[in-house]
């Protein structure tokens, strides 16, 4: 029996085509720049990051792991989507195959399911160093760190698996104009002509694991971290605790707003909309803004910038 993806009024045989820049023919190259130097700052940025984390002894702390892979997570994460929107501004044909775009939609959100559940142990983290700080070098191992983030990236694995399958198994025979930068879940399952009830539930469902439930563990780490800081007799203690956690939670309010916008929300014509400006909002934006936040909110990590930027001044004199 011929499979699914091969029968001939699915879209196996033919490519989707993108139409987010349908309305914005006149600003093409000018797109094209904006987001090459964008694209190039979260390279830049995020390696920044990565390598003063990696070279400085100062920074070899569980709270700096984490911060290395969310940077090292977001180089991935941003490189999924933005060198073919690259090369969608300046292409006649603004297209992208079948299982491209499967490949795209299943990485962006492995890497962004990760990315929540990075999120959630990096509140953790603090968590334990406000609320358990005697205890914090014997909880926080490194086994335990790189249990978390190689558990971040498994449990995401089968349930975006099963998420992909639905997706395309649906027969896609009529339009193949995807209103979007890129591939994503909302825009695509708007082009099935089939019931797309189970991959609808299955959609919130994964929402609901991946997003809600890191986000719930979040607030939880909060609601104990606020009150523990309530607590303290100290004005300046109180001040260096909230400066610890403000730069994490800046990062989670920007990630999770625009995130579950998208997915959990009901679907319609004016949401889509919306939802396409917001996807970039979580996939370009937000990677790009991570490295100023971390670095200009973090005296250790500005301190070891400084350093870096004044041994390269060194060396280039010399």
């Amino acid at each position: 029996m011929e499979p699914k993806w091969t029968k001939e009024n699915h879209t196996a045989l033919s490519d989707f085509i993108f139409v987010g820049y349908a309305d914005l023919p006149v600003f093409q190259v000018l797109l094209f720049v904006v987001f090459l130097l964008i694209y190039v700052s979260i390279i830049i940025g995020n390696g920044l990051i990565v390598y003063i984390i990696v070279t400085d002894p100062t920074l070899h702390a569980p709270m700096y792991f984490f911060l290395k892979s969310l940077a090292f997570l977001e180089i991935f994460y941003t490189s999924v989507t933005l060198p073919k929107m690259l090369v969608n501004f300046v292409a006649q044909n603004k297209t992208i195959s079948f299982v491209g775009c499967a490949a795209q939609i299943y990485f962006m959100l492995f890497l962004g399911g990760t990315e929540c559940f990075l999120l959630a142990a990096m509140a953790y983290d603090r968590y334990v160093a406000i609320c358990h700080p005697l205890h914090y070098k014997l909880i926080m191992r490194k086994e335990l760190c790189l249990g978390l983030v190689t558990g971040s990236l498994t449990v995401n694995m089968p349930v975006h698996t099963g998420q992909i399958y639905l997706l395309f198994s649906l027969p896609y025979c009529g339009s193949h104009e995807i209103n979007n930068f890129f591939c994503d879940i909302p825009p695509v399952l708007e082009l099935a002509c089939a019931d797309t009830f189970a991959s609808d539930v299955y959609m919130v469902a994964a929402s609901a694991l991946i997003l809600m439930l890191p986000f719930c563990f979040i607030i939880a780490s909060y609601v104990k971290i606020i009150s523990a800081i309530l607590k303290m007799p100290s004005i300046e203690g109180r001040k260096k605790a909230f400066a610890t956690c403000s730069s994490h939670l800046i990062v989670v309010s920007l990630f999770y707003g625009s995130a579950t916008i998208v997915y959990v929300s009901p679907r319609s014509k004016e949401t889509l909309i919306v939802n396409k400006l917001l996807s970039l909002s979580y996939t370009i934006l937000i990677p790009m803004l991570n490295p100023i936040i971390y670095s200009l909110r973090n005296r250790e990590v500005k301190v070891s910038l400084r350093k870096l930027f004044r041994n390269c001044h060194l060396n280039c004199v010399s």
